[in-house]
């Protein structure tokens, strides 16, 4: 009965190594594309002054933000009326770049006027960003830019 189980163990081994380079392929599949797609964008961007992680970080404000205003206690730095805003921990949740690094891409996107951060007054340890009209004006300009290369990218796999 121990051979029969070594056996079994044995070929599920070999059933295993015989699945890991289908599943190493795929996987090196989509780290390819998703290399090539991001060079892709990083260079239909570039003209505008955005890298594709910049473009994330500004279309994560503009499609997921949560509306907040002087009821709130939660208004940026214009302090007039409700501001679409994303807590920083929301937008690393969904980016795939360190905390730092994010911080430092969100540093940047405000230096160029396009987001503004506020402490949240709730929690002072959260940060809360938002996009600026000059911030949601250029989204609006790339994103036909950013889905396009998104569409052209992905139908070739």
């Amino acid at each position: 009965m121990v051979n029969n189980g070594r056996i079994l163990c044995y070929r599920a081994d070999m059933a295993a190594e015989k699945v890991a380079p289908r599943l190493e392929d795929q996987w090196r599949d989509i780290l390819s594309v998703h290399a090539r797609t991001m060079c892709e964008i990083d260079r239909e961007l570039h003209p505008h002054g955005l890298g594709a992680s910049d473009f994330e970080v500004l279309d994560i404000l503009a499609s997921t933000t949560t509306t907040t205003g002087p009821d709130s206690d939660s208004v940026t730095s214009t302090g007039s009326g409700p501001v679409e805003q994303c807590r920083v921990q929301n937008i690393a949740d969904r980016v795939h770049l360190s905390q730092s690094a994010l911080s430092r891409l969100i540093g940047r996107l405000e230096k160029e006027g396009l987001v503004e951060r506020s402490v949240c007054q709730e929690d002072r340890r959260g940060v809360w960003v938002a996009l600026t009209g000059k911030g949601r004006d250029l989204h609006t300009e790339v994103r036909p830019l950013q889905r396009a290369v998104l569409a052209r990218m992905l139908a070739k796999g």
